[in-house]
């Protein structure tokens, strides 16, 4: 088993100069729901891999080697290696994931924070950005509506009433601004 604290030690860096909706709580949100996911299915995961999978996700695009690197000077196979990069990559992908670590972590990942995160996440990323609420809100029109889709058969009707809420909360406030 890892030890969580070479883990942090390890994952912090990559985290800390990232926005607020990103940062290691992001990570913290993402972890609860893997495990909400997971007891909602009742799956049988390699939990520990996920579990690694989900500190990694966030800057797997950016560091994969880096991640390798830690990995194996901890004993970890290089199939187990690879494993685990593929559940943290599995998370990033608009493909549907192979594994069901991967399906787990991904719609963790879309469903973060609830039916509200959605939104509240757009909104506040936006201004971190330094965007105006117009820009923010072409963004969420462009990349954010209609874009998130879960896999698992728990996580699908919790993903579409995120969705739904977030275009009730488009229209209603683009109404009320133009």
């Amino acid at each position: 088993m890892t030890d969580q604290k070479a883990l942090l030690e390890f994952v912090e860096p990559y985290y800390a100069g990232k926005d607020i909706m990103h940062n290691l709580w992001h990570i913290e949100l993402v972890k609860r729901w893997v495990d909400r996911i997971i007891s909602m299915g009742r799956y049988e995961t390699d939990y520990e891999s996920l579990l690694l999978a989900v500190y990694f996700h966030g800057f797997i695009y950016r560091d994969e080697d880096a991640i390798r690197q830690w990995l194996e000077a901890r004993g970890y196979s290089g199939e187990r290696t690879e494993k685990i990069l593929k559940i943290a990559w599995e998370s990033q992908r608009s493909e549907i994931p192979e594994t069901i670590e991967g399906k787990i972590l991904h719609d963790a990942h879309v469903l973060e924070g609830g039916k509200t995160y959605l939104v509240v996440k757009t909104l506040i990323t936006g201004s971190v950005r330094g965007q105006s609420l117009k820009d923010t809100l072409q963004f969420m029109k462009e990349r954010v509506l209609g874009k998130n889709r879960c896999y698992l058969p728990e996580t699908i009707p919790l993903c579409e009433e995120m969705n739904h809420y977030a275009e009730e909360f488009f229209r209603e406030i683009t109404e009320g601004i133009v």
